[in-house]
């Protein structure tokens, strides 16, 4: 039975019936993003309750810093590896392995008695989610086909975008309950009877589905690209608080040296007839290249400020973590608006649409900006809800069409190399925004926290600008990429 038949007569299988014909029901779509959802939100769950973490632990604010950006760093370098392992022994296996490495992961960070094994747990479930993300989008791109993948990869670029914010609402709900004297510990401990109502629910609903010509593992290419964000990140995470001591740019030196090595060696691999980790052949495609390099860029500013805003609201406003959880609500509700309006807008304007989706987003963060300098120390949480507002109705414009943009010329078995590609330079750049801007932000915060904060949202704004400027050079959308009709799932 082909993915058309299936696809036409949906409604006349169960989501059951179909996952052992090989056909993914809408059922099956909305099961596999819930799974993806959780390690997205994750990223951002623990920044409402680092100050929390902080006086549990004795935690250093460089420490806090590795807490987030240690899972992006590990969920970054293995992410390729994921999609890799899922094409070759099945992505729905892969989604399982994943899942359940995630949860145990949980239960660590939620029981770790001291920071540094926080840290460590903090690791191994950004390396169990590499193995469960990119099969989600795998699976859509591998299964579906015209209208539906087309909404699917849609529903994840909003699912992405969502979990973010509702991350950090839910750590800021979790934390402020404090259930059962357990304080910060439930934001991680909450993953494991999520986790275990989505494994149960996968296996009923997911098809078993794997890439008919798999690649092999490209073992040279794994290790130099980890050991060159490592190297990239830990002295920008660490370097500040620790005065810069010499191995911090001993390392950032070897990042270069590591970051030309990969790139020599992923070239002699497809020169040689392999498919390298990053193949550079697929990274030349119009889509991959200039969205990639889009996708990037936006990911730095929006982890930036997740992480900035949390610490703004809570060390320099007085609110607690409930407060600071709610006070991004604005933003994720207009997100979740937004994202599921853009499909048509986008279908109708184009590229157009990005850019506006972009100037949006740059006149609320002036907003921000604005009511910050002029109201501060006296502003209220109350005072950001419109340019919140605004931004995150930009973002979403913006968000959703980089992500179909960089998969819209991927050949179908290339699928879990393009998804695990695009979603590894997505964390790689909200580690990096992290260690960058939230280590500049941490530099200017005992001075003046609300000059740190605007400084932060004005190099994000410039971000932005940059993005407007750049959605021109994206591939024109077409019918195929982006539909304009609403598409029952």
């Amino acid at each position: 039975m082909t993915n058309s038949t299936i696809a036409a007569g949906q409604a006349w299988h169960t989501p059951r019936s179909m996952a052992r014909a090989g056909g993914l029901h809408g059922i099956g779509v909305y099961v596999l993003l819930a799974g993806a959802f959780l390690p997205i939100a994750d990223f951002f769950i623990v920044n409402v309750a680092l100050p929390t973490i902080a006086t549990s632990l004795q935690a250093t604010p460089a420490a806090l810093e590795l807490v987030v950006s240690v899972y992006g760093v590990a969920y970054a370098a293995m992410l390729v590896l994921g999609g890799r392992l899922g094409d070759r022994f099945g992505r729905h296996s892969l989604f399982l392995v994943g899942l359940s490495g995630f949860i145990l992961a949980s239960l660590a960070c939620g029981l770790a008695p001291t920071i540094d094994l926080l840290i460590a747990a903090r690791l191994v479930q950004g390396a169990m989610a590499a193995m469960l993300v990119p099969q989600v989008l795998a699976t859509f791109q591998a299964t579906l086909e015209g209208e539906r993948k087309t909404r699917a990869i849609a529903l994840y670029g909003a699912t992405s975008g969502i979990a973010a914010v509702v991350g950090q609402l839910a750590g800021g709900l979790l934390v402020s309950a404090n259930l059962f004297g357990t304080s910060w510990r439930p934001i991680f401990l909450i993953n494991i009877p999520l986790g275990v109502m989505v494994f149960f629910a996968s296996r009923a609903v997911v098809p078993a589905n794997r890439s008919p010509h798999p690649a092999g593992i490209d073992v040279a290419g794994t290790i130099l690209f980890a050991a060159t964000l490592t190297a990239l990140l830990v002295p920008l995470t660490e370097g500040h608080s620790l005065g810069w001591p010499a191995w911090t740019w001993t390392m950032l030196a070897a990042a270069v040296l590591l970051a030309v090595a990969t790139v020599t060696v992923e070239r002699a691999a497809e020169a040689r007839g392999e498919m390298p980790l990053l193949p550079p052949s697929l990274l030349k495609l119009p889509s991959m290249s200039r969205g990639l390099a889009m996708i990037t860029l936006f990911s730095v500013g929006f982890g930036a400020f997740m992480f900035v805003f949390a610490l703004t609201v809570q060390n320099g406003l007085g609110a607690n973590p409930l407060e600071s959880g709610l006070a991004i609500l604005p933003m994720a509700a207009m997100f979740f608006i937004g994202s599921v309006v853009s499909p048509r807008i986008i279908g109708r304007f184009g590229r157009g649409a990005l850019a506006a989706g972009g100037l949006l987003q740059a006149l609320g963060l002036v907003t921000l900006i604005a009511i910050t300098v002029s109201s501060w120390p006296t502003v209220s949480l109350i005072e950001f809800a419109v340019p919140l507002v605004v931004i995150g109705a930009g973002q979403s414009m913006l968000f959703s069409g980089l992500f179909r943009a960089v998969l819209a010329d991927v050949p179908k078995h290339l699928a879990g190399v393009g998804s695990g590609v695009l979603i590894t330079l997505q964390q790689s750049g909200l580690a990096l925004g992290v260690a960058t801007l939230g280590t500049l932000y941490l530099t200017l915060e005992p001075a003046s926290i609300s000059h740190a904060f605007g400084t932060v949202i004005a190099c994000q704004f410039v971000i932005v600008v940059m993005l407007v400027l750049c959605t021109g050079l994206l591939p024109r959308f077409n019918k195929d990429q982006v539909d304009a009709q609403p598409v029952e799932m």
